[in-house]
């Protein structure tokens, strides 16, 4: 109730959840809204209206037109957002673990191993994120799966550092001292008396997170290290329209539905967990609500 009257308070939040709640349901409906066809491998290979070079405008046969090669953008921007979800998602969910994992039992303990761990997160920090991302897929191969490890493999350490900070001034409270004293182990201390005071900062972090981690994976399809071809992938639909962006000599804007639609998709859906996690921030700030 308390979310609820908070958003009924906050245009842009309530609009920011709504957005979202589109493209869950847009990827929970994506077989009736683009349902697939007979001669697809998987439902995630973009289907062909043919092998023309030249890109075509909307038509009653594919709504928003088709890239170079034919693919239906139609399609790859229904079924793009499963791509987005599987990837935003997973890859936040396992470095958010990874992350927490470390830097939980870095700050429980202290000393040497804190050190050493931390050590660990400066040297994946001092690379490049998305250089180190681009040079991993590029070593393994194009696909999901690839850019799903590599953004997972150099995503993980700024959650380490965020429930790190949170533990250490954690641990010297008179709660977790008390649980010390009535003989609580060490497991039992972090997971039912430290973590779920530590984790709603790292929650804000993961959320606002999921479109950065997408974006990210769409810039790796863009430049050619991403899906497959064919995938249905906004990244990779923005790739097609690389040599179409600006159309014809008195015509700058003939290819405009080869960017604007996989675009905006990338756009909206990035903006709405950013909304969200603004949302998700204000709501678990006690200054905020205090306010």
């Amino acid at each position: 109730m308390k979310a609820l009257r908070y958003l009924l308070k906050n245009p842009v939040s309530l609009f920011g959840v709504l957005l979202l709640l589109a493209f869950v349901l847009i990827a929970i409906f994506a077989p009736v809204l683009a349902p697939t066809q007979e001669f697809q491998m998987s439902a995630y290979d973009t289907p062909r209206a043919g092998f023309l070079a030249t890109p075509q405008p909307p038509s009653a046969e594919a709504i928003f037109g088709t890239t170079e090669g034919q693919y239906d953008i139609y399609y790859g921007v229904i079924w793009g957002t499963r791509t987005a979800f599987k990837i935003g998602l997973g890859v936040v969910s396992i470095s958010l673990l990874i992350g927490t994992i470390i830097g939980a039992v870095a700050a429980f303990y202290g000393g040497l191993l804190d050190e050493f761990l931390m050590r660990v997160v400066d040297v994946f920090m001092a690379v490049p994120f998305f250089i180190a991302a681009m040079m991993l897929v590029a070593l393994m191969g194009k696909g999901v799966i690839p850019v799903f490890i590599a953004l997972t493999t150099f995503g993980w350490m700024p959650y380490a550092r965020v429930i790190r900070s949170e533990i250490l001034r954690l641990r010297e409270m008179d709660y977790v001292h008390a649980a010390r004293a009535y003989g609580a182990s060490d497991m039992r201390l972090i997971v039912l008396h430290i973590l779920p005071n530590a984790i709603f900062p790292v929650l804000v972090l993961a959320t606002m997170a999921t479109g950065s981690m997408v974006l990210t994976a769409s810039a790796l399809s863009f430049l050619g290290v991403g899906a497959e071809e064919g995938y249905a992938d906004w990244g990779q639909f923005i790739a097609y329209s690389r040599n179409w962006i600006i159309g014809q000599s008195g015509n700058p804007f003939q290819y405009w539905y080869t960017l604007a639609f996989p675009g905006a998709a990338i756009f909206l859906f990035v903006l709405s967990w950013n909304l969200v996690g603004d949302a998700l921030r204000d709501m678990l700030d006690p200054r905020h609500q205090a306010h």
